[in-house]
């Protein structure tokens, strides 16, 4: 009896037991069947995301082809995101190139145009100090012959003489609409009115006084030149009733001033340009050269610098060459102005845009800068070229141009901060 009372609890555990481990077995399958489910789902969005993002091209145009609209149609075909590019010159080919100003590439936009392949040996030009020197023809021209040959890989059509208006818009067939424009046309270009973006700017002080001179000597070579740099200047001015410096104490007064002024000649040998600059500063110098009637003083000054400083083998301004020389009548404050709006979407053609250059940051000194702070804007323009081709739906590209807009500011305020000081005062 006990027996067999223990054989029928024994048979009776056994049924309860294989359910259990039935009901533990039916949830681990499910748990696996679900995770597995799960992976394969998550794989395969992954490859379809990536097989997306890897397929999505866009076609781009770019209004100017000036050394920033040009650069920028480098950064777009490097992006590989490009199915398409066309840049727009309303300005012939031969005006182009045959530009004789020269520009001067610092050391970060020389490492940035490095990145996208090009090869300072094969152009005209010469080095300084890690700057580059060239004319501003040989450096659209150079540009134009790399674009040239991508075209095996992109589509890339160069329209010069060819003006971006309303008209040309409305001409385009819907499917050559592009999804992104660049608008590099400079600050007389009328580009961002076309296509209704806001002309208001921000107007800010660069913290410094600068005059700035030019001379033409058709006597003398087209070829770029190195800069020449001249630090802690001051004039003698007394025969204005200007004493600069005076003896107190046995120390000079010019001793315990800020550093005075900062000279830069630049240019080629025919096209000379002098830039002079200083901080802020009330000193009574500073004040008698902001506010002279005397449109012969800053000449002076240019023709007795330019003379002092020139390179050994250029020779010195006479009073004939000095009537020819155009220059600042006096000191002004140097100034950057800035778009409020560098980029925005337009809705109904589902076109984003991004502006560039002179057409968003100007800056009101010409000392060889603008090609520079130009080249900052565009360091962003491959990631949002990509973030454009590769966005989802409309949200993903606002996203894109806010962090275009944030880049464009910070271009603006480092410049303003510090941008001027190392490229004069340094």
């Amino acid at each position: 009896m006990t027996m067999h009372g223990a054989n029928t609890q024994s048979g009776a555990g056994r049924p309860n037991g294989s359910l259990e481990e039935q009901y533990g077995a039916l949830a681990v399958d499910t748990a696996l069947s679900t995770l597995l489910a799960v992976l394969v789902y998550v794989l395969l969005k992954v490859s379809l995301d990536g097989i997306r993002q890897w397929r999505a091209k866009v076609s781009v145009l770019i209004v100017g082809s000036g050394p920033v609209g040009l650069t920028a149609a480098l950064v777009a075909v490097r992006s590989g995101k490009v199915l398409k590019l066309t840049v727009l010159d309303e300005r012939p080919r031969t005006a182009l190139l045959c530009r004789p100003q020269q520009i001067a590439l610092d050391p970060r936009s020389v490492k940035f145009l490095l990145g996208l392949g090009v090869d300072f040996d094969n152009m005209e030009g010469c080095w300084h100090n890690e700057h580059f020197f060239t004319k501003i023809g040989v450096f659209q021209e150079y540009l134009l012959s790399i674009l040239e040959q991508k075209k095996q890989k992109v589509n890339v059509k160069v329209h010069l003489g060819v003006k971006f208006t309303e008209d040309y818009l409305r001409r385009l067939p819907g499917q050559d609409w592009p999804r992104i424009i660049v608008v590099a046309d400079g600050s007389c270009g009328d580009s961002c009115s076309v296509l209704g973006i806001s002309s208001d700017y921000i107007v800010e002080s660069c913290n410094a006084y600068g005059a700035n001179a030019t001379i033409e000597r058709l006597d003398q070579r087209q070829v770029p030149t190195p800069e020449i740099r001249a630090h802690s200047l001051y004039f003698d001015l007394s025969a204005y009733g200007v004493d600069a410096i005076k003896e107190t104490r046995g120390v000079t007064q010019a001793a315990a001033m800020k550093p005075g002024f900062h000279l830069k000649i630049y240019g080629t040998f025919r096209n000379r340009y002098m830039a002079l600059v200083c901080p802020l500063s009330d000193s009574k110098m500073v004040r008698f050269l902001r506010h002279t009637t005397n449109s012969s003083i800053m000449k002076n000054i240019f023709y007795q610098s330019f003379n002092a400083y020139k390179t050994d083998i250029e020779p010195r301004l006479n009073e004939l060459t000095q009537r020819h020389m155009q220059c600042s009548r006096k000191l002004f404050e140097v100034l950057l102005s800035h778009r409020r709006v560098s980029a925005a979407y337009v809705e109904g053609d589902n076109v984003a845009v991004t502006v560039e250059g002179e057409a968003a940051r100007v800056l009101n000194f010409d000392t060889g800068c603008g090609v520079n702070l130009g080249m900052r804007g565009l360091e962003s323009l491959g990631r949002f070229i990509y973030r454009t081709a590769t966005a989802v739906d409309r949200n993903d590209v606002l996203e894109a141009l806010s962090a275009k807009i944030q880049h464009s500011k910070q271009v603006a305020e480092s410049f303003r901060q510090t941008g001027l000081a190392s490229a004069m005062f340094q």
